[in-house]
């Protein structure tokens, strides 16, 4: 691997990387160049071998050989510019101190038509205005880990290739097809045209608790979940199939979204071993 050594806060290699403190900014000039950032050195080996093609790695000295190592074996098509960068200037280019001292710069495609996804899945996560980039992250990382096949997100959700939501994942949001629903909460009713049962994940006390749900091995489900604090919207909950809930102790009035996603994506993995 060629890697080059740029020392200039200026040069045009290190552009994708400028302003990342700035959310508003950077989701402008993401968008429009269709690009986004991925920090730490396992995120970035998870980009290199993810469906998204790298098109730049900026590495502080020091991490330059882990970086190395683990790319290795990686193909980074199209001639991906690998750069060291002091860590001043990287710092300086950023707009903070990058502590991990990895940044990469991703390429976007284009999301997964739902009519796609929903064909090959058999769970999906349909999240409803999840305005919190980490919470979108951790709720990524837990759909991939606990065999979820993909994320459906209505228009009001945060953007899931924003740094944040992509670091708090640890690169997993990278492996799983991502649908951006129109209008809404009609992709429901698409979802269930392809057979799916919605449930709805709700703290309220009359929904069907979640360890009475049963979930065959070919049962095809999608878990619909709300934005912390607000939670899913009347036409979400009109428009799912079942509202359950996870038993919590009376006195906390409910979990942290991304717990609460772990916890009943658990519950459906573990419904379809035992029932096959």
């Amino acid at each position: 691997m060629q890697w080059q050594t740029v020392s200039d806060p200026s040069d045009p290699r290190l552009e994708g990387f400028r302003d990342l403190r700035d959310p508003e900014l950077r989701r402008s000039r993401e968008a429009a160049a269709g690009v986004f950032v991925a920090e730490g050195v396992t995120v970035v080996g998870r980009l290199a071998r993810s469906p998204y093609r790298v098109l730049a790695v900026a590495a502080v000295p020091e991490q330059r050989s882990t970086v190395t190592a683990e790319l290795e074996g990686c193909s980074l098509a199209g001639g991906a510019a690998l750069l060291e960068v002091p860590r001043p200037v990287l710092d300086a280019v950023a707009g903070f101190p990058v502590h991990r001292g990895v940044l990469a710069l991703g390429a976007r495609r284009p999301l997964t038509a739902l009519d796609e996804l929903a064909a090959e899945a058999r769970t999906l996560v349909v999240l409803e205005d999840c305005n919190d980039h980490e919470n979108l992250g951790a709720i990524a990382r837990a759909a991939r880990a606990l065999h979820a096949d993909g994320l459906v997100l209505t228009p009001r959700c945060a953007d899931p290739l924003y740094r944040r939501s992509v670091r708090v994942s640890m690169g997993h949001i990278l492996c799983l097809p991502i649908h951006a629903s129109g209008p809404w909460p009609a992709a429901l009713d698409t979802l269930r045209s392809q057979r799916f049962t919605v449930l709805a994940l709700t703290p309220a006390a009359d929904a069907v608790d979640l360890e009475r749900v049963a979930v065959g091995p070919d049962d095809k489900v999608a878990l619909l979940l709300g934005a912390e604090g607000p939670g899913l919207t009347a036409a979400a909950l009109a428009g799912s199939d079942l509202r359950v809930r996870i038993p919590i102790r009376g006195d906390v009035d409910s979990l942290n979204v991304g717990h609460a996603a772990a916890v009943a994506l658990h519950h459906l993995a573990a419904n379809r071993r035992l029932s096959g």
